[in-house]
């Protein structure tokens, strides 16, 4: 042990011998002076790492570290507590198990959504070749129901109050009208319900009435007055044939848009908007549409021609798509994924409506140019 100020056995305050000063024997018992304890207590022993094992642990029960099992095997003293150890072995490589692949979700029950298209299909093409007249009421149903929604959730989220009663009533007027009386019906039942809303409005507090009305006569243009253009459809001679059209190539547009844009969309479409929709499954719902439409025109509307079918299948799959996006801008805007909840796999009435309500003016005015209002 190097020189310190408690001495060694040899020099201080210990003799040769190992007793007290000048070779004596300290006292011990009551008369030992404590001023020789205080000078002479040893030092604690930090014994030598031994030659062929380690050192003790913290813990006095610890078991003693064993040597090398191998002779050749350097001896490594382990470090101290709080001592940075000197080029420390590096730790061995552990393989890690490699991530299963993700696999592409719907993002909805398919299942359920599958089995209400046909459960809704049916009945509506059950209503359009039965009696007109019943298809007519299921269109209006759709309506009101559909301005329940949109009305609910923008209390709900924005706190707008847009009236529901005069909506309800002005939206199922339009598509009666429209039914009976044609574009010139429809237009007056427009009229007739914007004025109801304004006049509606008034029985409430005054504060946020302008943005309540706007609200209001947004919703019954958006939904009641987009779809008396399907009502004025089945007014012609083939007009079941050509509603039916009109909804086979909406349906057809949304099934190549997903079917594509799920198994190869990359590129995205309007990313801000709708993140699901990609440039692939655009080109998807063209396709489709397009293939579709010269099928529809050829076989089911009277004097069609195959290429009108074309066209047609590409306005609509534009169409489609561009109400399909408005439809996601409100939702985006309200901060909901879904407007309702009453179509399992679906979602609302509203968000089946989407790619229908637009379209329906589109189809009716193109079809009118082609083979003529029949």
């Amino acid at each position: 042990m190097n020189d310190s100020s408690w001495g060694t056995p040899q020099t201080g305050y210990w003799g040769p011998s190992g007793h007290g000063p000048g070779g004596g024997a300290a006292p011990a018992g009551p008369a030992y002076d404590a001023h020789y304890a205080q000078q002479t207590r040893p030092m604690p022993i930090v014994p030598d790492v031994p030659e062929h094992g380690g050192d003790q642990d913290a813990d006095p029960g610890a078991a003693r570290s064993s040597g090398p099992p191998f002779r050749d095997e350097p001896t490594r003293a382990r470090p101290h507590p709080g001592e940075v150890p000197q080029n420390p072995e590096p730790m061995p490589d552990v393989p890690q198990p490699a991530r299963a692949p993700q696999k592409k979700s719907a993002g909805r029950d398919l299942g359920a959504a599958i089995g209400v298209g046909v459960g809704l299909g049916a009945v509506i093409v059950a209503s359009l070749f039965v009696v007109k007249a019943v298809f007519v009421g299921v269109v209006t149903v759709a309506v009101v129901v559909g301005l329940w929604e949109l009305t609910t959730r923008l209390k709900e989220c924005k706190g707008i109050r847009a009236p529901l009663v005069p909506l309800a009533l002005g939206g199922a007027t339009m598509v009666i009208s429209g039914y009976a009386r044609g574009a010139e019906g429809a237009w007056v039942a427009m009229a007739l319900t914007a004025l109801a809303v304004l006049v509606w409005r008034m029985t409430a507090s005054p504060e946020n009435y302008l943005r309540d009305v706007t609200a209001g006569l947004f919703a019954a243009f958006y939904v009641p007055f987009l779809a008396t253009f399907v009502a004025m459809m089945l007014t012609a001679d083939d007009g079941p044939w050509r509603v039916l059209t009109f909804l086979l190539l909406t349906v057809v547009s949304d099934t190549g848009a997903y079917a594509v844009g799920w198994r190869f969309g990359t590129h995205k479409l309007a990313p801000r908007i709708s993140p699901g929709k990609t440039r692939e499954g655009l080109l998807g719902a063209v396709a489709f549409s397009m293939a579709a439409g010269a099928l529809c025109m050829q076989f089911l509307i009277d004097d069609g021609r195959w290429w009108q079918g074309l066209l047609l299948g590409l306005a609509v799959a534009v169409s489609a798509t561009l109400g399909d996006l408005g439809e996601s801008m409100i939702k985006r805007d309200l901060g909901i994924k879904d407007m309702g909840t009453l179509l399992p796999g679906h979602g609302g009435i509203m968000d089946r409506l989407d790619s229908l309500l637009p379209t329906a003016p589109v189809v009716w005015l193109l079809l009118v140019l082609f083979v003529g209002s029949g």
